[in-house]
């Protein structure tokens, strides 16, 4: 049984059959009346990145390239975000700057007679394939899907404010406003109103928030319409553990929680994601692929079946830790994680009780910030289990409750130093 949809849990009978009633109901959504039913099918875990980039923005890598970097390390979709540009219409890349030496020769020896060069005013030029004409190179039915993608990067008083878009139709170019929470909101409404009007599929994330501490958690509890934060990015400029100041992205994340359930306003939920822009220095001072991603569990690698998957919160977020199952069942979120020999786990659950202690504490940050701090009994330690196999049994008075996984194994090119492979298991929501 999965365990999505963010589950709602009233009393052991009627939250048991709630459960069943929603995944059913996501399993057969295309199921019509016949003579002999079909079975359901059969749900399985795709892997897949919504934030990266190429040399369609600050990227240092051919789009062509960074897809295969993906779908030849095991990936199952993609969606490359270039920043305020959708990969469409005629782009050439002077090589003088980027895209020449190594990385063109490289490109040409893995896509011969593709290349498209030319000679003008005196530069050596290349020009850079759309979406449409390298997606055939690609995808194959319930192999590799790609998306399209926009990192919509905006500003207010210098603070960066990025939204991603994913499975847009149109470029969304950035809204502005008022002050951070309004840049925001524009952002992801341009994104909802697109979806709308063209009826495709599409949703925005915010991205990065402590990323030149641009955003502060109170901005995410007031945000409307958007249901993804990236609680991890492998980018190492974006302090995704805060400081002494200002809380880490997975305390932000409790936070919010914690205020937005208690406010009456939907579950957001956490993304990992890799933002990688540099695909040749492999380094701790590079933001590089593969360092963070997405499972996502669905009946089909397809378009609307992913994205339908996400926002039902049926996936999980990794730094290396692979899950076989997450289930729900009427009292009990449990985990069963892919064992690697001579390698520990410890799973935390974590959560916040109702009438848990509303209080903050105002505080001053180095550049005069005017910061709160919340209290403690806000995202919760409420068990700690080691094993393979970790369990958490609802005691009924949890707003919500979610888990992260860590191992003994050390990241290879880790965000940090001294970071260890992790996964992130999305909120269970609890009504009294």
């Amino acid at each position: 049984m999965g365990y999505g949809l963010a589950p709602t849990l009233r009393g052991f009978r009627l939250r048991f059959a709630m459960h069943v009633i929603l995944v059913v109901s996501l399993l057969t959504s295309c199921w019509q009346p016949s003579a002999v039913s079909d079975p359901a099918p059969t749900v399985q875990w795709w892997k897949g990145n919504l934030h990266t980039h190429s040399l369609w923005s600050d990227g240092d890598d051919y789009p062509e390239q960074v897809v295969h970097w993906y779908k030849s390390r095991g990936y199952h979709f993609l969606a490359i975000s270039d920043h305020n540009v959708l990969h469409e219409g005629d782009r050439f890349m002077d090589t003088s700057t980027r895209g020449g030496g190594e990385v063109l020769a490289a490109y040409k020896e893995r896509f011969p007679d593709w290349v498209m060069e030319k000679e003008e005013g005196g530069a050596h030029l290349v020009q850079l394939r759309t979406l449409e004409e390298y997606r055939p190179l690609f995808e194959e039915p319930g192999a590799f899907l790609l998306f399209s993608g926009e990192e919509i990067s905006d500003r207010f008083d210098g603070k960066p404010i990025h939204v991603n878009a994913t499975n847009i139709v149109e470029l969304i170019g950035a809204q502005g406003g008022d002050s951070v929470r309004d840049v925001m909101q524009n952002n992801v409404d341009a994104v909802l109103e697109q979806r709308e009007r063209t009826g495709q599929l599409m949703f925005p994330h915010i991205n990065h928030p402590n990323f030149g501490w641009a955003i502060k958690v109170e901005d995410l509890i007031a945000l409307k319409g958007e249901k993804f934060f990236e609680v991890y990015n492998g980018h190492p400029q974006v302090h995704n553990e805060g400081d002494d100041a200002r809380p880490s992205t997975a305390r932000m994340w409790d936070i919010a929680l914690a205020e937005r359930l208690s406010a009456g306003l939907p579950i957001m939920y956490g993304l990992t994601v890799d933002d990688a822009h540099f695909y040749y220095d492999f380094d701790g001072e590079h933001a590089n692929p593969g360092r963070g991603w997405v499972m996502v569990r669905a009946a089909e690698l397809a378009t609307d079946a992913i994205i339908r998957a996400l926002e039902a919160g049926e996936f999980y977020g990794s730094s290396g830790v692979t899950l076989d199952d997450v289930q729900l069942s009427s009292d009990t979120l449990s985990l069963v994680i892919q064992e690697e020999n001579d390698i520990d786990y410890v799973t935390q659950f974590i959560g916040t009780r109702r009438g848990y202690d509303r209080t903050t504490e105002e505080i001053h940050a180095e550049d005069a910030s005017v910061l709160f701090r919340y209290s403690e009994t806000i995202g919760e330690v409420l068990a700690t289990v080691e094993g393979a196999l970790p369990s958490y049994t609802f005691r009924g008075d949890e707003l919500y409750v979610r888990a992260k996984v860590v191992s003994s194994k050390l990241k290879n090119n880790p965000y940090k130093k001294g970071e260890y492979e992790s996964a992130w298991v999305q909120p269970v929501v609890i009504d009294p």
